[in-house]
Protein backbone atom coordinates (compact mmCIF):
# COMPACT_ATOMS: atom_id res chain seq x y z
CA UNK A 1 0.00 0.00 0.00
CA UNK A 2 1.55 3.44 -1.46
CA UNK A 3 2.12 5.99 1.41
CA UNK A 4 1.55 10.02 1.36
CA UNK A 5 3.84 12.83 3.04
CA UNK A 6 0.68 15.21 2.97
CA UNK A 7 1.04 16.77 6.86
CA UNK A 8 3.41 15.88 9.66
CA UNK A 9 0.86 13.88 10.91
CA UNK A 10 1.26 10.96 8.27
CA UNK A 11 4.22 9.81 10.66
CA UNK A 12 4.63 8.05 13.60
CA UNK A 13 7.26 8.59 15.76
CA UNK A 14 8.94 5.51 14.98
CA UNK A 15 9.04 7.33 10.79
CA UNK A 16 10.61 9.86 12.53
CA UNK A 17 13.14 8.76 14.61
CA UNK A 18 14.15 6.32 11.34
CA UNK A 19 14.16 9.45 8.86
CA UNK A 20 16.41 11.04 11.36
CA UNK A 21 18.46 8.61 11.86
CA UNK A 22 18.66 7.83 8.13
CA UNK A 23 19.33 11.41 7.10
CA UNK A 24 22.13 11.84 9.05
CA UNK A 25 23.82 8.28 8.30
CA UNK A 26 23.45 9.62 4.37
CA UNK A 27 25.01 12.60 5.43
CA UNK A 28 27.87 11.29 6.87
CA UNK A 29 28.03 8.87 3.92
CA UNK A 30 28.08 11.83 1.44
CA UNK A 31 30.78 14.13 3.11
CA UNK A 32 33.05 11.16 2.94
CA UNK A 33 32.19 10.53 -0.88
CA UNK A 34 30.65 7.23 -0.47
CA UNK A 35 27.64 6.62 -2.93
CA UNK A 36 24.11 6.11 -2.36
CA UNK A 37 22.38 4.76 -5.33
CA UNK A 38 18.91 2.91 -4.49
CA UNK A 39 16.59 4.66 -6.86
CA UNK A 40 18.12 3.81 -9.87
CA UNK A 41 15.57 3.13 -13.19
CA UNK A 42 12.98 5.68 -10.51
CA UNK A 43 11.80 8.98 -11.50
CA UNK A 44 10.40 11.50 -9.63
CA UNK A 45 7.79 14.66 -10.91
CA UNK A 46 8.56 18.22 -9.07
CA UNK A 47 5.01 19.49 -9.71
CA UNK A 48 5.21 23.07 -8.35
CA UNK A 49 3.02 26.38 -8.68
CA UNK A 50 5.01 28.51 -6.27
CA UNK A 51 8.55 29.79 -6.68
CA UNK A 52 11.27 27.75 -4.99
CA UNK A 53 14.92 27.62 -4.46
CA UNK A 54 15.58 25.39 -1.64
CA UNK A 55 13.25 22.94 -1.72
CA UNK A 56 13.41 22.16 -5.98
CA UNK A 57 17.59 22.05 -5.91
CA UNK A 58 17.51 20.22 -3.02
CA UNK A 59 14.83 17.56 -4.06
CA UNK A 60 16.31 17.69 -7.93
CA UNK A 61 19.60 16.86 -6.31
CA UNK A 62 18.45 14.64 -3.75
CA UNK A 63 17.19 12.32 -6.57
CA UNK A 64 20.03 12.49 -8.54
CA UNK A 65 22.48 11.42 -6.24
CA UNK A 66 20.25 8.66 -5.41
CA UNK A 67 20.23 7.57 -9.21
CA UNK A 68 16.97 8.33 -9.95
CA UNK A 69 15.71 10.67 -12.04
CA UNK A 70 13.84 14.32 -11.29
CA UNK A 71 11.66 15.57 -13.78
CA UNK A 72 10.21 19.62 -13.39
CA UNK A 73 6.94 20.39 -14.08
CA UNK A 74 5.75 23.76 -13.72
CA UNK A 75 2.42 23.64 -12.91
CA UNK A 76 1.58 26.69 -15.29
CA UNK A 77 2.98 24.21 -18.19
CA UNK A 78 0.73 21.72 -17.48
CA UNK A 79 -3.02 20.81 -18.40
CA UNK A 80 -4.28 21.91 -14.66
CA UNK A 81 -4.17 25.53 -16.07
CA UNK A 82 -6.80 24.91 -18.37
CA UNK A 83 -8.96 22.81 -15.69
CA UNK A 84 -8.06 19.23 -16.18
CA UNK A 85 -9.64 17.58 -13.29
CA UNK A 86 -7.03 17.22 -10.96
CA UNK A 87 -7.59 13.51 -10.45
CA UNK A 88 -6.99 13.03 -14.10
CA UNK A 89 -3.59 14.27 -13.94
CA UNK A 90 -2.75 12.06 -10.92
CA UNK A 91 -3.60 8.88 -12.47
CA UNK A 92 -1.63 10.07 -15.93
CA UNK A 93 1.21 11.09 -13.86
CA UNK A 94 1.33 7.99 -11.77
CA UNK A 95 1.57 6.11 -15.19
CA UNK A 96 5.26 7.69 -15.61
CA UNK A 97 6.25 8.51 -12.57
CA UNK A 98 7.44 6.85 -9.41
CA UNK A 99 6.36 9.30 -6.88
CA UNK A 100 5.51 13.75 -6.73
CA UNK A 101 6.22 16.03 -4.47
CA UNK A 102 4.20 18.67 -5.19
CA UNK A 103 4.44 22.05 -4.32
CA UNK A 104 1.52 24.42 -4.07
CA UNK A 105 -1.33 27.03 -2.69
CA UNK A 106 -4.23 24.91 -1.85
CA UNK A 107 -3.53 21.96 0.73
CA UNK A 108 -6.91 20.57 -0.87
CA UNK A 109 -5.38 20.61 -4.08
CA UNK A 110 -2.70 18.50 -2.54
CA UNK A 111 -4.97 16.06 -0.77
CA UNK A 112 -6.75 15.71 -3.76
CA UNK A 113 -3.79 14.33 -5.87
CA UNK A 114 -2.59 12.51 -3.05
CA UNK A 115 -6.11 10.23 -2.90
CA UNK A 116 -6.29 9.59 -6.65
CA UNK A 117 -2.48 8.76 -7.50
CA UNK A 118 -1.19 5.56 -7.17
CA UNK A 119 2.04 7.10 -6.50
CA UNK A 120 3.16 8.54 -3.53
CA UNK A 121 2.28 11.97 -2.94
CA UNK A 122 5.45 14.12 -0.87
CA UNK A 123 3.79 17.81 0.30
CA UNK A 124 6.62 19.85 -0.79
CA UNK A 125 5.09 23.37 0.77
CA UNK A 126 1.26 24.57 0.80
CA UNK A 127 -0.39 27.35 2.49
CA UNK A 128 -1.21 25.15 5.55
CA UNK A 129 1.88 22.69 6.10
CA UNK A 130 5.70 22.49 5.26
CA UNK A 131 6.30 18.95 6.79
CA UNK A 132 9.51 18.08 4.75
CA UNK A 133 11.16 21.91 5.87
CA UNK A 134 10.06 20.37 9.38
CA UNK A 135 12.20 17.36 9.47
CA UNK A 136 15.05 18.70 8.12
CA UNK A 137 15.32 21.61 11.02
CA UNK A 138 14.57 18.85 13.59
CA UNK A 139 17.61 17.00 12.03
CA UNK A 140 19.59 20.29 12.28
CA UNK A 141 18.82 20.27 16.15
CA UNK A 142 19.38 16.97 16.26
CA UNK A 143 23.37 17.18 15.18
CA UNK A 144 23.66 19.28 18.49
CA UNK A 145 21.55 18.37 20.92
CA UNK A 146 20.19 14.70 21.73
CA UNK A 147 17.19 14.93 23.31
CA UNK A 148 14.28 17.14 21.38
CA UNK A 149 11.92 16.71 24.29
CA UNK A 150 14.40 18.08 26.69
CA UNK A 151 14.61 21.71 24.34
CA UNK A 152 12.19 24.95 24.44
CA UNK A 153 11.85 25.68 20.86
CA UNK A 154 10.22 28.96 20.36
CA UNK A 155 9.09 30.69 17.06
CA UNK A 156 8.48 34.28 16.89
CA UNK A 157 6.84 35.73 14.32
CA UNK A 158 3.59 34.52 11.67
CA UNK A 159 1.86 31.53 12.65
CA UNK A 160 1.81 30.34 8.99
CA UNK A 161 2.42 27.11 7.79
CA UNK A 162 5.93 26.59 9.15
CA UNK A 163 4.58 26.95 12.23
CA UNK A 164 1.69 24.92 11.47
CA UNK A 165 3.66 22.13 11.08
CA UNK A 166 5.98 22.63 13.68
CA UNK A 167 2.45 22.03 15.91
CA UNK A 168 2.42 18.53 14.19
CA UNK A 169 5.32 17.66 15.20
CA UNK A 170 5.38 19.11 18.46
CA UNK A 171 2.15 16.80 19.46
CA UNK A 172 3.70 13.51 17.66
CA UNK A 173 7.24 14.24 19.49
CA UNK A 174 6.11 15.52 22.70
CA UNK A 175 7.96 18.94 22.18
CA UNK A 176 8.25 22.24 24.09
CA UNK A 177 7.03 24.42 21.88
CA UNK A 178 6.55 28.21 22.33
CA UNK A 179 4.88 30.61 19.85
CA UNK A 180 5.15 34.38 20.00
CA UNK A 181 2.51 35.46 16.90
CA UNK A 182 1.13 38.77 17.42
CA UNK A 183 -2.70 37.98 18.40
CA UNK A 184 -4.34 38.43 14.89
CA UNK A 185 -1.56 36.38 13.34
CA UNK A 186 -1.37 33.27 16.18
CA UNK A 187 -1.78 29.43 14.28
CA UNK A 188 -5.28 28.12 12.79
CA UNK A 189 -7.28 27.24 15.56
CA UNK A 190 -8.01 24.32 13.72
CA UNK A 191 -4.19 22.88 14.15
CA UNK A 192 -3.49 24.53 16.86
CA UNK A 193 -6.33 22.96 19.38
CA UNK A 194 -5.41 19.32 18.44
CA UNK A 195 -1.97 19.54 19.18
CA UNK A 196 -2.69 21.32 22.32
CA UNK A 197 -4.84 18.60 23.28
CA UNK A 198 -2.47 15.72 22.00
CA UNK A 199 0.96 16.58 22.87
CA UNK A 200 2.42 15.06 26.05
CA UNK A 201 5.05 18.08 25.89
CA UNK A 202 3.82 21.11 26.36
CA UNK A 203 2.71 24.01 23.73
CA UNK A 204 2.12 27.53 23.91
CA UNK A 205 0.95 30.77 22.35
CA UNK A 206 2.40 34.19 23.55
CA UNK A 207 2.39 37.74 22.27
CA UNK A 208 5.16 38.45 23.93
CA UNK A 209 8.31 37.65 22.10
CA UNK A 210 10.52 38.82 25.12
CA UNK A 211 8.51 36.56 27.70
CA UNK A 212 8.76 33.81 24.98
CA UNK A 213 12.32 33.62 24.52
CA UNK A 214 13.60 33.52 28.04
CA UNK A 215 15.78 30.46 28.41
CA UNK A 216 14.87 29.21 24.85
CA UNK A 217 17.37 26.47 23.40
CA UNK A 218 16.16 26.86 20.11
CA UNK A 219 14.98 30.65 18.24
CA UNK A 220 13.36 29.84 14.66
CA UNK A 221 11.59 32.58 12.88
CA UNK A 222 10.76 32.83 8.85
CA UNK A 223 9.55 35.89 6.55
CA UNK A 224 6.70 37.84 7.92
CA UNK A 225 4.51 38.20 4.48
CA UNK A 226 4.70 34.57 2.79
CA UNK A 227 3.70 33.93 -1.24
CA UNK A 228 0.36 35.14 -2.05
CA UNK A 229 0.48 37.64 0.84
CA UNK A 230 2.37 40.46 -0.72
CA UNK A 231 -0.62 42.83 -0.29
CA UNK A 232 -0.46 42.76 2.81
CA UNK A 233 3.11 43.66 2.95
CA UNK A 234 3.13 47.20 4.12
CA UNK A 235 0.53 46.33 7.19
CA UNK A 236 2.46 43.49 7.82
CA UNK A 237 5.64 45.21 9.02
CA UNK A 238 4.13 47.16 11.10
CA UNK A 239 2.67 44.59 12.97
CA UNK A 240 5.28 42.58 13.12
CA UNK A 241 8.32 45.33 13.93
CA UNK A 242 8.37 44.20 17.57
CA UNK A 243 9.04 40.32 16.94
CA UNK A 244 12.24 40.73 14.96
CA UNK A 245 14.76 38.60 16.25
CA UNK A 246 17.89 40.52 16.71
CA UNK A 247 20.38 40.44 19.40
CA UNK A 248 18.33 42.52 22.41
CA UNK A 249 16.42 39.46 22.25
CA UNK A 250 18.46 36.48 21.58
CA UNK A 251 20.13 37.52 24.62
CA UNK A 252 17.44 36.74 26.70
CA UNK A 253 18.18 33.09 25.48
CA UNK A 254 20.11 30.63 26.61
CA UNK A 255 23.53 31.62 26.01
CA UNK A 256 24.19 28.37 23.23
CA UNK A 257 20.84 29.21 21.63
CA UNK A 258 20.47 28.00 18.36
CA UNK A 259 18.85 30.51 15.83
CA UNK A 260 17.08 29.10 12.80
CA UNK A 261 15.13 30.84 9.39
CA UNK A 262 14.24 28.65 7.13
CA UNK A 263 14.65 30.99 4.40
CA UNK A 264 14.68 33.37 2.40
CA UNK A 265 15.66 35.84 4.67
CA UNK A 266 14.75 39.40 4.50
CA UNK A 267 17.75 41.09 6.79
CA UNK A 268 16.34 43.77 9.08
CA UNK A 269 12.86 42.61 9.05
CA UNK A 270 12.36 39.52 11.01
CA UNK A 271 15.68 38.90 11.61
CA UNK A 272 18.62 41.29 12.21
CA UNK A 273 21.50 40.97 10.04
CA UNK A 274 24.45 40.49 12.47
CA UNK A 275 21.72 37.44 14.00
CA UNK A 276 21.39 35.58 10.85
CA UNK A 277 25.30 35.84 10.39
CA UNK A 278 26.28 35.52 13.87
CA UNK A 279 27.78 33.16 16.29
CA UNK A 280 24.30 31.06 17.48
CA UNK A 281 22.81 30.70 13.51
CA UNK A 282 22.16 27.32 12.52
CA UNK A 283 20.86 28.90 9.19
CA UNK A 284 23.20 27.27 6.66
CA UNK A 285 23.44 23.71 7.83
CA UNK A 286 19.67 23.97 7.88
CA UNK A 287 19.73 24.57 4.73
CA UNK A 288 22.12 22.18 3.39
CA UNK A 289 20.39 19.18 5.93
CA UNK A 290 16.99 19.62 3.32
CA UNK A 291 19.14 17.68 1.02
CA UNK A 292 19.96 14.98 2.96
CA UNK A 293 16.29 15.09 4.68
CA UNK A 294 14.87 14.80 1.04
CA UNK A 295 17.33 12.13 0.22
CA UNK A 296 16.02 9.87 3.39
CA UNK A 297 12.16 11.04 2.56
CA UNK A 298 12.58 10.24 -1.29
CA UNK A 299 14.89 6.90 0.19
CA UNK A 300 12.01 5.72 2.40
CA UNK A 301 8.61 6.79 0.07
CA UNK A 302 9.97 5.14 -3.06
CA UNK A 303 12.50 2.24 -2.14
CA UNK A 304 11.54 -1.14 -2.81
Amino acid sequence: MKKDLVTLRDLSVDDFEALFARSIQLKGRYQTKIPDQPLVGKTLGLVFDKASTRTRVSFESAMSQLGGVPLFLNARDTQLIRNEPIADTARVLARYLDCLVVRTYSQDLLQELAAAASIPVINGLTDLYHPCQVLSDLMTILERKSNLAELKIVWVGDGNNVAHSWLNAAAILGLQLVLACPKDYYPKKEILGPAERETKGSIQVLSDPEGAVRDADVIYTDVWTSMGQESESGHRKKIFRPYQVNQTLVALAKDDVMVMHCLPAHRGEEIAADVLEGKHSIVWDQAENKLHMHKAILERYMGD
